[in-house]
């Protein structure tokens, strides 16, 4: 496994984690709404500019009407303009070895239809077509995965997800759980399989001259909480078989009393494989993203 560490942007939580985060690994954020969690994932995929020569990718799972700002955050934060992807009628796969077509920074998909994302609130025929159209959309959905990661993408965000009392119980996380094990984990020369499929043969020779390192590849997963407080959150039990519990490094970023007035902190509840501070963090949200002083 690659043992050169990802910056998360931010110089002091590189250093309360021991040098910052370890490629090949899932990285957890969990925090409640508002409280920065897009910005700190934005400044992490931003990085990746100065350390891989590629910024980073982020893959948006929001299913209501509200949009999470990414673009204009990015913009406001770094003037990164950032350039989206769109799901398409007709969709070639070969488009992947085209870098203007391939490399783009953002991809969202599904349609913001206000749907809720649990399970148990559909009907078994709703969920049946969720999934079948769900189904269709992954060609073209691993086809932009793969194709920036042929390009020297190095570093994936996953936004935009819901709380939900189980995990097992929200169609997000059933998604996540495909995109992490079967894409972001995959062996290139597998993925590629999937991609072309009964293609991949007349397609081999420059899949093996495009081979990328999965084990290089960052994955930072931001879990929107019930919980406001850090301290409620650094409470919560980590249920066996939930999304904390296989992730390496854990996050948590929530609301704290400092003296008369209300601020934000992280703590770094988990960090596998890796010395780490077990201090409380206090943090700022400016025009220029997460601050620590």
């Amino acid at each position: 496994m690659a043992t050169k560490r990802q910056s998360t942007g931010i110089p002091a939580l590189d250093a309360a984690l021991g040098g910052g985060l370890i490629p090949g690994t899932l990285t957890v954020v969990m925090g409640a709404t508002g409280i920065g969690k897009t910005q700190l994932g934005l400044g992490y995929a931003h990085a990746g500019l100065q350390q891989e020569g590629e910024s980073g990718i982020l893959f948006d799972l929001t299913t209501r009407g509200d949009s999470q700002n990414q673009s204009e955050y990015a913009q406001r934060m770094f003037g990164w303009q950032m350039q989206c992807s769109g799901l398409v009628e007709r969709f070639d796969p070969t488009v992947v070895w085209d870098r203007g077509t391939a490399r783009s920074d953002y991809l969202h998909v599904f349609s913001r239809n206000g749907r809720r994302v649990t399970i148990g609130d559909m009907e078994p025929e709703d969920w049946q077509e969720f999934k079948s159209d769900l189904m269709r959309r992954l060609d073209q959905t691993i086809a932009w995965f793969y194709g920036n990661f042929v390009h020297g993408v190095r570093r994936v965000v996953i936004d935009g997800v819901e709380p939900t009392t189980q995990d097992s119980d929200s169609f997000q996380f059933h998604l996540f759980d495909y995109i992490y094990h079967q894409v972001l984990r995959k062996e290139h020369d597998w993925l590629a399989r999937d991609l072309f499929r009964v293609n991949f043969r007349a397609q081999q020779a420059v899949v093996e001259q495009r081979a990328y390192d999965c084990r290089e590849i960052g994955g930072l997963f931001l879990y929107t909480s019930h919980e406001v407080l850090l301290d409620d959150l650094i409470a919560r039990p980590i249920r066996s078989g939930d999304i904390l519990s296989n992730a390496n490094t854990i996050l948590l970023m929530g609301k704290v009393r400092q003296g008369d007035r209300i601020g934000r902190a992280m703590y770094v509840a988990k960090h596998r494989g890796s010395a780490c501070c077990e201090d409380i963090l206090p943090y700022r949200i400016t025009e220029h993203g997460l601050i620590m002083d």
